[in-house]
């Protein structure tokens, strides 16, 4: 069997991290950055890029869209080209559209699974030669919620629990190619995601009093503490870690 790290030191790795413009995206690459590895931030807009680039000389910019059809070949191919290698692929991008079972719409399903789940398979798919030279590291960002009964936003939740299937799946389909496959699993964070899903500021504070009662910490958490979880569990040390889903979610899983 192969060696399950990579051979290249922390300083000298190729990162890309999907949905890299904000929240937990842009804390990891710029934590990756400040590691000293290089990082292509991946997402649909420049500007949000740009802000997580700034004042970091090792973070690239990268407009993409992972759901375009080769979207993902296209991405590795830049990648390839800009960096000769590829260590570590985030798949963080995710998309929520709340609607209980009665009021579901392919308009509100199919954005969720194109980008929550079917991205992550394919952008995978596409990194993996250059991940099995790198010795290198998936790591998918779920949803510690996922674990739980989540009414409103089950198509959500369901697809960051495929994407925790996946996780074990991989981990051992890959191990003898020496691929390890890890995941986070955040609770309630401190991003901009609700404004994305159009939640009014009323909405919202009653969202923020529904997590902080689920969360035995009694806190919400931050961008920069999930980077943290991925940034270790994709580190050379942990070299003999794979298949795990880590809850980086206040004790929200467990309570």
């Amino acid at each position: 069997m192969t060696g399950m790290n990579s051979t290249a030191p922390q300083s000298s790795r190729v990162v890309a991290i999907t949905g890299a413009g904000t929240g937990i995206g842009r804390a990891t690459a710029r934590a990756f950055a400040a590691e000293g590895a290089h990082v292509i931030a991946l997402g649909r807009r420049i500007a949000p890029l740009k802000e997580t680039a700034a004042g970091h000389r090792r973070i690239t910019p990268l407009v993409a869209d992972i759901t375009a059809e080769s979207g993902p070949e296209r991405i590795v191919q830049a990648v390839l080209e800009t960096h000769g290698r590829l260590d570590v692929l985030v798949n963080n991008a995710g998309i929520v559209r709340s609607g209980a079972l009665g009021t579901l719409t392919p308009e509100s399903i199919v954005p969720q699974l194109a980008t929550n789940l079917i991205a992550p398979i394919l952008l995978a798919q596409a990194a993996l030669p250059l991940l099995e030279t790198a010795h290198g590291v998936i790591v998918n960002v779920s949803t510690s919620v996922g674990q739980r009964a989540w009414p409103g936003s089950s198509v959500y939740a369901a697809t960051k629990t495929a994407l925790e299937l996946l996780t074990r799946s991989w981990a051992v389909e890959l191990a003898p190619r020496g691929i390890r496959v890890v995941a986070v699993a955040p609770g309630a964070v401190d991003t901009p995601i609700g404004e994305h899903q159009g939640l009014t500021p009323e909405r919202m504070a009653a969202v923020r009093e529904w997590q902080l009662a689920h969360t035995p910490l009694g806190r919400i958490g931050r961008p920069e503490e999930v980077a943290w979880a991925i940034t270790r569990l994709a580190a050379p040390a942990a070299s003999f870690i794979t298949g795990v889903v880590l809850p980086v979610d206040g004790g929200a899983v467990v309570a």
